[in-house]
């Protein structure tokens, strides 16, 4: 661990002063905006982010033990702020001119992002198109799901071109011309993070607004490697649950949670993320199963309270359903299941 590190102390007081006694309250209602405020101020916004623009370019292990105390902390939080680190990751890769105009504010937090991206795992469907159009880009389709509307300043909003590219470009994160939100969604977990769907209908972007225009393939072979690893979100959920267990009764959990995240985290600190694809999405399933049943164990041992829809317990276990699902692509989901039937 790397508690020495400013930022995972600021995650720290953040989480044990602000978000994890608030958990119950916010997953019944919504991410307040003061939580926001507070990680804005807190400079973990800015965790990835290069120096010379203000952020921290902190080091994967610091990155990764910030998301599983967030996550353990409060998840809904969590997830909102998670979304604002694809964003910064990249205008810090590319070359455009919206690097300059944005890096620099999403870094400092003076402007909190959300992410429209996931519908690109569908390919060769093409949930969302991009066309050229009076020197810009028109985009048409469904956006399934976008977390932090209303919460958010911008988002990172992709489309597929007719040439089979993967086009990322940045958008004001509200209703405008050719965009079209849904009501927030209730689901059966994070519904405080505020999802929901957009309807994109012309909503036209200019040419300064584009981050990354790249071949689709480019795009998804990143993106399967990333996603092949395990998320520290899914061990700071299974930690909290532990938190909730007596000794005796947590530790061989421990012992498998501690096992487990070394050798993740090695995996994922590998110099070629491309590298053992089947070990890092057998990993992900076992720690799949580690966090269900860390959190099952926590409910079982709260007894009947645990279905008291405020009880700490019952929301963690709904938590592990959603961080299941969360960042799925084909490969993640046959594995999980290939491993679900033994």
């Amino acid at each position: 661990m790397t508690a020495a590190h400013p930022l995972v102390a600021r995650a720290r007081r953040l989480a044990d002063d602000l978000l994890a006694p608030q958990a119950e309250q916010v997953d019944q209602g919504e991410v307040p905006v003061g939580h926001l405020t507070e990680i804005r101020r807190s400079g973990l916004l800015g965790l990835n982010a290069p120096k010379e623009y203000g952020g921290a370019a902190a080091s994967g292990a610091v990155v990764r033990e910030t998301a599983e105390i967030l996550a353990g902390a409060c998840c809904s939080t969590w997830f909102v702020q998670t979304q604002h680190h694809t964003p910064v990751l990249t205008l810090a890769g590319s070359e455009a001119p919206v690097r300059e105009r944005l890096l620099g504010r999403l870094a400092t937090g003076e402007l909190l992002s959300g992410v429209a991206y996931a519908h690109l795992r569908a390919y060769p469907r093409r949930p969302v198109r991009a066309a050229r159009e009076r020197g810009g880009w028109r985009f048409d389709g469904t956006v399934p799901w976008y977390t932090g509307w209303g919460l958010n300043d911008v988002m990172l909003l992709a489309g597929v071109t007719d040439a089979d590219e993967a086009l990322f470009a940045f958008a004001e994160a509200g209703p405008q011309p050719g965009l079209r939100p849904s009501a927030p969604m209730r689901l059966a977990a994070l519904t405080a993070a505020r999802t929901v769907s957009l309807e994109l209908d012309g909503l036209w972007l200019p040419e300064e607004a584009v981050a990354v225009r790249t071949p689709y393939e480019q795009w998804a072979a990143t993106d399967r490697a990333r996603a092949a690893n395990v998320g520290p979100a899914v061990f700071g959920v299974t930690g909290a649950a532990l938190a909730l267990l007596d000794e005796d009764t947590a530790a061989p959990f421990q012992a498998r949670l501690t096992a487990l995240r070394g050798e993740a985290y090695a995996l994922a600190d590998h110099p070629a993320p491309h590298e053992h694809p089947a070990r890092r999405l057998a990993l992900r399933a076992r720690a799949f199963e580690l966090m269900r049943a860390a959190t099952t164990a926590a409910v079982v041992a709260g007894g009947g309270r645990s279905m008291l829809l405020t009880n700490r317990a019952q929301r963690l276990a709904r938590e592990a359903l959603f961080l299941m699902v969360q960042g799925q692509t084909p490969a993640s989901r046959a594995a999980h299941l290939t491993a679900l039937a033994g």
